[in-house]
């Protein structure tokens, strides 16, 4: 064992290697492995996170089976995938605030230069990390940061509700959903929101949702008329077809449509109300934002399953059948027992 790292080094020992998810070849979720791969050491502006857990997400598996490259299209195996974590610190460099050696924390980055989250530790721009919200285990906390930034951003940014709006999330009881549901109840909308099956319903009842509907069943999506007489303020749309258009059909002249850009099939556009697509977007003040909502929401984290990572290929096969209530989450080590939140 060696201890390295940059203001914060000495504090942690920290190995020189780690068992981390990785491919070696583009492929089905067979590709994914576990590898000893070097610890990756962070640089002045980065910090280095004891990883607790990582969210595993449906883009996870586009990047493992070469349909998405975010680090270009040539990219150098192995590659580790995730884009989001949580844990505890064990180094910062020499160039970082407002984080230290001991801190829980949580993290997103799409196309992280040293690799992503499912491992052992993982180096990252100080400005893709925040302090995990204190009421969250590191496992909740783990699958939160993509799904609920991209969450946050969809109601505060796209949607703008106000009070007593009437706000339907279409995709209620996945990843995003399940936190869009409690980021509008938070802004004081009316939720309604879509279930296909008696246990989704039953979740995101007690997530804040007021009536809920199967949109497959064409008599579910007519009872709009009757939950918003006066219309549909707005719509989350975190799936597409047929089901959200005839949804979609319910909202006032001059709603609000957002949905975050690659659901398919992509809503089909309207003169009125008009669609906005959106990225979810990481960074200093997102994560500012996303910890305030968080902690004023007592914000629950639903976990549809959880893989050890030398299981992550069948973590990638759940999410890949679909029917999540909530998010697929790889458990890497456990809770520390005196975790320091300031």
């Amino acid at each position: 064992m060696t201890k390295r790292g940059g203001a914060d080094a000495g504090r942690q020992a920290i190995p020189q290697t780690m068992n981390a998810a990785a491919i070696d070849e583009f492929g089905p979720p067979a590709v994914l492995a576990l590898h000893r791969l070097p610890v990756p050491k962070p640089g002045p502006r980065e910090v280095l996170i004891a990883l607790a857990s990582a969210g595993v997400g449906s883009w996870d598996g586009l990047v493992r089976d070469g349909s998405w490259r975010p680090w270009g299209p040539n990219p150098q195996f192995p590659i580790i995938p995730g884009t989001d974590g949580a844990g505890v610190v064990a180094a910062t460099g020499a160039d970082v605030r407002g984080v230290r050696a001991g801190d829980r924390v949580w993290a997103c980055h799409y196309s992280n230069p040293k690799g992503g989250f499912y491992a052992e530790y993982v180096a990252v721009d100080a400005g893709s990390v925040g302090r995990a919200p204190e009421h969250l285990t590191l496992l909740e906390a783990g699958a939160a940061p993509t799904t609920g930034l991209t969450a946050l951003q969809g109601i505060d940014n796209a949607l703008h509700p106000r009070r007593g709006e009437t706000i339907l999330i279409f995709g209620a009881s996945g990843g995003v959903g399940s936190l869009a549901v409690q980021f509008a109840a938070l802004r004081g909308a009316r939720v309604l929101g879509t279930a296909s099956t008696p246990d989704a319903a039953t979740l995101v009842r007690g997530l804040g949702v007021a009536e809920v509907i199967d949109a497959r069943r064409p008599e579910e999506v007519g009872r709009l008329k009757e939950l918003a007489p006066d219309g549909l303020d707005a719509v989350l749309a975190l799936a597409g077809g047929e089901g959200l258009e005839g949804c979609i059909d319910f909202v006032r002249a001059n709603g609000r449509v957002a949905y975050p850009n690659g659901i398919e099939p992509e809503p089909r556009q309207r003169a009125n109300p008009r669609l906005v697509a959106y990225d979810g977007e990481y960074g200093p003040k997102e994560f500012d934002a996303l910890s305030q909502a968080a902690a004023e929401s007592r914000l629950r984290v639903p976990i549809a399953a959880t893989y050890p990572l030398d299981r992550a290929a069948e973590a990638h096969t759940r999410v890949e059948q679909g029917r999540l209530l909530g998010r697929v989450a790889l458990r890497i080590r456990g809770e520390p027992p005196k975790a320091r939140s300031g």
